[in-house]
């Protein structure tokens, strides 16, 4: 795919980490590479071990947990830029408002072929209302609003 701006990279950036869990696992390797970038600036350490932790517990979050392949192997530096973004919403607990901006519900969607609509290639099947309380970590805001959003 190709891309003009972060900004689109950005929307379908968020649409390959839908997973709670696989969000998580991007900021546990973002936080352990920097973690690392540190420990290796004071005491010498190999640099090498930076990419390695970064970009393995992103990947394996990609290919046993998300079902997908990790944007970084097509745009190498946008996706290490959202990446970044990622981890500064996560940190500063902006995350949810943002997949909320983005029109999202991650948790609920399921992406399925759709012939019957020739402009979009994919429709959107919602769960029930009553799936949302089967949800573990969905916030109680977020399930509030999708309990307003379904009925």
């Amino acid at each position: 795919m190709n891309f003009r701006s972060l900004d689109e990279l950005w929307a379908f950036y968020m649409s390959q980490h839908s997973k709670p869990s696989t969000r998580r696992w991007h900021f546990a390797g973002t936080l352990t590479a920097l973690l690392i970038l540190i420990f290796s600036i004071i005491f010498a350490w190999w640099v090498v071990f930076v990419p390695i932790f970064g970009y393995g517990l992103a990947w394996y979050s990609h290919f046993f947990v998300e079902g997908n392949v990790p944007a970084t192997f097509g745009h190498q530096i946008w996706s290490l830029l959202c990446d970044f973004k990622m981890f500064g919403l996560m940190l500063t607990g902006r995350m949810d408002r943002e997949i909320k901006r983005l029109g999202k519900r991650p948790v609920l969607q399921d992406y399925r072929p759709c012939e019957e609509y020739e402009s979009k290639p994919y429709a959107v099947l919602e769960a029930p209302a009553e799936a949302v309380d089967e949800v573990e970590d969905l916030s109680e805001e977020n399930r509030k609003n999708v309990r307003e959003n379904t009925t």
